[in-house]
Formats: C-alpha cells, structure tokens, sequence
C-alpha cells in the first residue's frame, strides 16, 4: 500500500533528494572534486529517498527522529568530505604553481 501523505517524512525524503542530487551533479559544477564513487552513493540516495517519501508515513515518532539524525550524520560527513577534497586539490595546485 502506497500512502502519500504531507507529513514531515516527506519533508526528509526531499531534503535527501536535493542533497544527493547535489552529489551527483557535483561533476558537472566542479569535476575535479568529484569521484567515481559519488555515482554510485547517489543511486543508495535516491533509492533511500523514495522509501521515505513512499513508506516514511509508517515510521513512529521516535524512528523518524532515528532517520532524522542519521540524515544529519551522513550529510555533515558528506560536506565535511567535500570540503577537504577541495582543499586537497588546492594545495596540490599550490604544490605545482611553486615546484
């Protein structure tokens, strides 16, 4: 049974789409950060987004609020990953720019 509903599981399962379409479209905004790998966490994210948006109106309170701090988690480590891949690229850029 599909129940589509406005409830704030849907309000999760787009926020995860929208940042994991980030992810994916990562390589077209800025390639040299973007990683092979980054496909495919896309995919288990739009994957994972549409349970929540088609099967987030079974969680209880308390499991929507376990999926809400995993979401925090995963994308507080995603930027923190992104973050230092760009400050990676930059200093091997400085690196080559000096020697």
């Amino acid at each position: 049974m599909i129940n589509i509903s406005l409830t704030p599981s849907i309000l999760l399962g787009v926020f995860i789409l929208i940042g994991f379409s980030t992810l994916f479209f990562l390589r077209t905004i800025k390639y040299e950060i973007s990683r092979d790998v980054d496909l495919f966490f896309s995919s288990l994210g739009f994957i994972y987004s549409l349970i929540i948006l088609l099967h987030g109106w079974r969680l209880d309170p308390i499991l929507f609020f376990g999926q809400l701090l995993v979401v925090i988690i995963i994308f507080g480590l995603g930027w923190e990953n992104i973050r230092l891949r760009g400050i990676i690229i930059s200093n091997k850029n400085e690196k080559n720019k000096n020697g």
